[in-house]
C-alpha cells in the first residue's frame, strides 16, 4: 500500500494526476467520470466546511494562547484557504499557517492557492521538534498504509502481495500465518478480513511527542473499535477510489487510484494518550459542524450551494460516517470547553 501510494513518480500521491475535485459533471458512455479527479473532499464540496472548522481552530488558538496552525496533507489547499481567511478576520495580531505535504505536485498547487497570504503560510519538510498551536488533519489518517489480517478456518494470517509474472495480472494476494491480531477479539469462527493500523498509531504517537502545548483535530471516516471489529464487518474496510467510483481491488490500476481504509479512532486516541495527550472530544462530523455554526451559514446560501453544503452534515452523506477527534496537551481542561463538542460528544464510545 505504501509503494502504491507514495513511490516517487509512480505512486498515486507522488504523481501529477489530479486527485481532488468536484463531483463529476457528466458520465461517459463507459461509466467513467469526466471531471479529471477521483474523489471529492469536504473543503472542495463547500467553503462552509472550513468556515466551521476554522471556528474551532480560532477558539483553540485563543484558549492555548498560541498563534500557529499546522496542517498535515493539505490537498489542494482549499481548507487552508478557508481557515486562513477566517484567521485574518478574527485573530488580532500575528498568526502563521504551516503545511506538511509529502507530494511535490500538491505542494505546488497549494502555493498557488495560498499565494496571497505571503510569508504567513509556510511549507515544512518535517514536523517541528517542539510545536505549540493547532494541528489539523482532514482525511490524512485513512491514507496511511495498513496491514491486512484474515482469519481463515480459525487461523489468523497476514495478507500480502506477490508478483505473478503474468502481464495481464501482475499482482496477487498471498496469506501467511501470523502472530498479529486485531486489538480486540472478533466473535465467531467465520472467515474474517480486517485491518490494523500500526503506521497511523505511530504517527499519532509522534504527533503527541512533538506537541508541547495545543490542540490536534483529526477528521476522517471511521469507527470506534467495537464497531470497527464487529463480527458482521467481515470484509474489512479497504477501498479504492478512481474517477469518483469506488471498488475494493487495490491490485488493479496500481498507482493510478487511491487506496484507503477506515480509521479505528479508539486506536488513534489510545496512541495519543500513551504519549501524553488528552482526548478533548469525539463526535460525528455532522454534529461537530452544527456545533460550530453550520446551520445559520446554510441559510445564507442559494439553494444549489445549500444542497451541496448540506452533504457535510446529513447522516446518509458525510455527516455520520465522518468523525472528528480532538486531542490536547498542556491545556487546562477546566478552562476550555471546545465548541465543536458542546453537544453530541461520543467519547464514551471510544
Amino acid at each position: 500500500m505504501h509503494a502504491a501510494l507514495y513511490t516517487p513518480c509512480l505512486g498515486y500521491y507522488a504523481s501529477s494526476s489530479r486527485k481532488f475535485g468536484s463531483l463529476p459533471a457528466r458520465i461517459a458512455a463507459d461509466g467513467s467520470a469526466q471531471s479529471g479527479s477521483d474523489f471529492v473532499t469536504a473543503p472542495e464540496l463547500s467553503p462552509l466546511f472550513g468556515a466551521c472548522v476554522g471556528q474551532q481552530v480560532v477558539q483553540s488558538l485563543q484558549a492555548t494562547r498560541t498563534h500557529t496552525v499546522l496542517e498535515f496533507g493539505a490537498g489542494t489547499g482549499a481548507l487552508a484557504l478557508q481557515i486562513c481567511e477566517l484567521l485574518e478576520q478574527q485573530i488580532k495580531g500575528s498568526w502563521s499557517y504551516c503545511i506538511l505535504e509529502l507530494s511535490a505536485n500538491l505542494r505546488a498547487r497549494q502555493q498557488q492557492t495560498l499565494a496571497k497570504f505571503g510569508p504567513r503560510v509556510q511549507w515544512l519538510d518535517a514536523l517541528p521538534e517542539a510545536f505549540e498551536g493547532v494541528m489539523l488533519g482532514n482525511e490524512v489518517l485513512d491514507a496511511m498504509p495498513v496491514k491486512l489480517l484474515v482469519r481463515s478456518a480459525g487461523v489468523w494470517h497476514e495478507r500480502g502481495v506477490v508478483a505473478t509474472q503474468q502481464p495481464a495480472s501482475p499482482w496477487a494476494w498471498q496469506d501467511r500465518p501470523t502472530h498479529l491480531r486485531p486489538p480486540c477479539d472478533v466473535a465467531g469462527v467465520h472467515d474474517y478480513l480486517t485491518e490494523i493500523h500500526p503506521q497511523a498509531q505511530a504517527f499519532m504517537h509522534t504527533v503527541a511527542t512533538h506537541m508541547q502545548r495545543g490542540v490536534a483535530l483529526f477528521i476522517d471516516y471511521g469507527f470506534p473499535e467495537a464497531e470497527y471489529y464487529h463480527p458482521q464487518r467481515h470484509m474489512g474496510t479497504l477501498m479504492c477510489h478512481y474517477q469518483h467510483q469506488a471498488d475494493p481491488d487495490p491490485l488493479d490500476k496500481v498507482g493510478d487510484k487511491d487506496i484507503t481504509a477506515h480509521v479505528n479512532f479508539t486506536a488513534m486516541a489510545l496512541a495519543a494518550q500513551d504519549a501524553g495527550m488528552d482526548v478533548l472530544g469525539y463526535a460525528t462530523q455532522g454534529r461537530f459542524l452544527m456545533n460550530c455554526g453550520l446551520l445559520p451559514l446554510l441559510e445564507q446560501l442559494p439553494p444549489l450551494q445549500r444542497a451541496h453544503a448540506a452533504k457535510l452534515a446529513t447522516e446518509h452523506e458525510m455527516g455520520e460516517l465522518f468523525k472528528v477527534l480532538a486531542l490536547c496537551k498542556g491545556v487546562d481542561l477546566t478552562q476550555f470547553d471546545p465548541i465543536g463538542f458542546t453537544s453530541g460528544d461520543r467519547m464514551h464510545t471510544l
